[in-house]
This record gives C-alpha cells, sequence and structure tokens, in this order.
C-alpha cells in the first residue's frame, strides 16, 4: 500500500481526486491518500468529507475540458473510512506524517523546495508542472531524486490523453502517417482573455516567480510534440506583454486590478533534432472571439495530415478518423500498454503510472528528466525572445544562458 501525502489543496485538487476516484473505480486499492497540506487547514479539510468540514472552494472556470472546471470531489467519495492527517506545513507534513510518498500541486517557487526535503526523507514525489521555477533549480531536483534513489516523476497529463496517444502510434512504425514533419499548435484568447487573471492566481503573471503563459503552456505543448518527434533542437521567439493589467471578474465586473510583467502571449518556431520543425504560440490575450488552428492542433507526416481526429492520406479523398484507425489497426497489446485497465483519463492514467512505477522500482514515463527536458524547451521561448535570436535547447539545459532566469535564480536563492 503506497501512501500518499498532496501538498496544496487549491482548486485543481479536484481534478486530482477525480483521477484517484477512477483508479479506485477501475479496481486499483495500490494506494491510499492519507495527509494533505494546505497554507489554511480549512482549504484542506474541505476536501475530506462529503457533507462534513468547511465549503469547498467553487471551481473558476467553466470551459469544458479545463481540468480547473471540476469541483464537487472528495476523499470519502473513494477512500471511506480512511483517517487523513491535516497539516499547514508542509515541512511538517513530510518529516512526521503517514507517507511513503507525495504529490506537490504547489506554485512553481516551491518546487525545488519541497523536493529537496522529500528526498532527505526518502519519499517518492510527483511534481507538478513545470518541472521548477528555473532550469537551475530542475537540475537540482534531478540530481537529488538520483541520488536518493526514490522514483520521481512530473504530472504531465496532456501526455496520457488518448488524442495524444493516437498520435503517437500514428507517427510510429505501425501507425499510418509516415514519420513527423511538420507541426502547428496554438490558440489566442480561449481562456481568461483578454485581461483576466489566470485561475485567479495573480502570481502566474509576476517575471520573479516564473509566471507568464510560456513556462505555463510550453511544457504541455513541447511534451506532446517531444513524444511523437523526439529531442527539440533550437527555438526561435518572441513574447509580449499585450495586457499590462489585470482582473478578477466578479458578477461580469472587473475588480482586484494587478501588474503584470510576466508573458502572456508568445509566439516560437522549433526544429526537431530529426530535421521536422513547426511553430506553437498562445495568448491569455485577445479581445473579440478566440482564435484557434481549424479544428485543432495540425501534424504532417511523410503520408499525410492529421487535425483533431480527422486523418488525410495521400491519395485518399475521404477523412478518417484517427480514433477508430487507431481502435481499428493498432495491437491489443498496445492499447492495453496507453489504457491500462481501460482508463481514458489523462489524470488518472499519469497518476497510475507513477503509483506503478514506485511498485516496480523504476522512474515512470513522465520522469524527472522528462520534466527537466520539457522545461529547457519552454525556457528556450522566453529566452530567445530576451536574446533576440534562435537558441539552442543545449545552451538551456547546461545553463550557458540563462539571462531570462538569472532574476529569479538571485532572488529565491537558487544557485
Amino acid at each position: 500500500m503506497i501512501r500518499i501525502g498532496i501538498i496544496g489543496c487549491g482548486r485543481i485538487l479536484a481534478a486530482h481526486l477525480q483521477a484517484y476516484r477512477l483508479l479506485r473505480d477501475a479496481g486499483i486499492h495500490s494506494f491510499e491518500i492519507t495527509a494533505l497540506c494546505s497554507r489554511k487547514a480549512s482549504d484542506a479539510q474541505s476536501y475530506i468529507q462529503r457533507g462534513a468540514g468547511p465549503v469547498q472552494r467553487k471551481a473558476v472556470s467553466t470551459m469544458p475540458g479545463d481540468p480547473l472546471a471540476i469541483d464537487d470531489e472528495y476523499l470519502s467519495d473513494f477512500q471511506p473510512g480512511v483517517e487523513v492527517e491535516v497539516f499547514t506545513d508542509y515541512e511538517e507534513m513530510i518529516a512526521t506524517a503517514n507517507i511513503d510518498a507525495v504529490n506537490d500541486f504547489t506554485l512553481h517557487s516551491l518546487h525545488h523546495k519541497i523536493a529537496e526535503l522529500c528526498f532527505q526523507h526518502g519519499k517518492h514525489l510527483m511534481s507538478q508542472k513545470p518541472l521548477a521555477i528555473t532550469m537551475a533549480a530542475a537540475r537540482q531536483m534531478c540530481e537529488q531524486a538520483e541520488q536518493a534513489g526514490v522514483t520521481f516523476g512530473v504530472f504531465e497529463n496532456v501526455r496520457f490523453n488518448p488524442e495524444t496517444r493516437h498520435l503517437h502510434w500514428a507517427f510510429s512504425a505501425d501507425g499510418p502517417i509516415g514519420d513527423f514533419q511538420m507541426a502547428l499548435l496554438g490558440n489566442i484568447g480561449t481562456w481568461w482573455a483578454p485581461d483576466l487573471i489566470v485561475a485567479e492566481t495573480p502570481w502566474r503573471h509576476e517575471l520573479i516567480q516564473a509566471g507568464g503563459i510560456a513556462l505555463d503552456l510550453g511544457p504541455h505543448m513541447f511534451n506532446l510534440i517531444r513524444y511523437i518527434s523526439g529531442d527539440i533542437k533550437d527555438v526561435s521567439a518572441r513574447t509580449s506583454v499585450v495586457e499590462p493589467k489585470r482582473y478578477l471578474l466578479r458578477d461580469g465586473e472587473k475588480i482586484g486590478a494587478i501588474s503584470c510583467d510576466a508573458d502572456d502571449t508568445f509566439y516560437a518556431s522549433f526544429a526537431t533534432t530529426s530535421g521536422a520543425s513547426g511553430t506553437i504560440f498562445g495568448g491569455w490575450s485577445g479581445h473579440g472571439t478566440p482564435t484557434t488552428i481549424d479544428h485543432g492542433p495540425v501534424f504532417y507526416g511523410s503520408k499525410g495530415r492529421i487535425c483533431s481526429d480527422q486523418v488525410h492520406l495521400d491519395g485518399e479523398s475521404s477523412a478518417q478518423s484517427l480514433a477508430e484507425l487507431y481502435q481499428n489497426n493498432a495491437s491489443v497489446d498496445r492499447i492495453e500498454q496507453d489504457f491500462p485497465h481501460g482508463i481514458k483519463d489523462g489524470f488518472a492514467l499519469n497518476q497510475l503510472d507513477w503509483l506503478q512505477a514506485i511498485l516496480e522500482n523504476r522512474q515512470p514515463e513522465t520522469s524527472g528528466h522528462e520534466g527537466l527536458m520539457d522545461l529547457a524547451c519552454a525556457y528556450a521561448i522566453v529566452e530567445s525572445a530576451k536574446a533576440g535570436r534562435t537558441v539552442t535547447i543545449d545552451e538551456i539545459l547546461s545553463g550557458e544562458l540563462r539571462d531570462y532566469q538569472i532574476p529569479i535564480d538571485q532572488h529565491h536563492g537558487i544557485k
């Protein structure tokens, strides 16, 4: 039995509890959540027992598919009778709670501090993305995890979404689309536009806290691209702060203005080590209506094109469903590997992979090293924009280029 302590009981916790509930529904009983830690005890207590305790905070989003739109999830729904300790000090929880492993769902600037304590106490860790506040902090985390001999993962649910698994198969040797050649991903004005405080968390707009959309969405996008294409070679990018003031929305009225000095918009082109290329972009800005690409991200292979679930192969006049192609042509072993126990929820699969890795004494698919690589790609965006040139991932990984990160490292005492 893996006993888990969760640090960070913000609004995203409901999505994670839903995932754990789905694992239990699928017959997976290898875990129990035995401790919660939040700055306010009432926030932690609100997730423990349905019908009792403080009122749970409501979701901050109403957008379909947004994890922040999930609420009304309780530990008692899937582990009734399990005693759950509540802490307001994560150092105390890591040192004294009845736990073997930790989920860290806190803000970026705490990830390396929590990781260091977890590894000192021999606790396995799943850290929220992005892995760390800077590359120096991320390297430190990976080195400490290796020295401690624990299982260390980064939460990257996009990797486990059905659409992503289908894409990976499509570009594999058994898939229909051939070798990966080009990609185009992005949207403007879909979330929190034109000038709302993202997830009602002001730190996301502070450069010194590693806020900004490039470091928020970049790891997701590059994790997806790296999964189907291999490593990224270099990035050329531009970022901007389109809306220097952002607000909370209450009853249709904007209140609580804050200043924003971290990017709310970015555009980046990349090249892979295999010679493929593409462009990604994103904006928490944009007045009027959202702008998206066709019906979703676009991927080109040597035999055709994929957009959302639609596959257009050379020489064929009509589109095919990628999901149907996968279901009809992928091997039984492949499908079971991608969706063990028939689970299709990306959050649940990400947690399951981490739990299974702990039991098997190995690293998970989205390991700390994977998180390090994704963070390097995301930091390449803002470092490229600051430097005004194309930057290589190698110079980000090595720390040769870190001008954007220097004030962040200095502010947080990271060496």
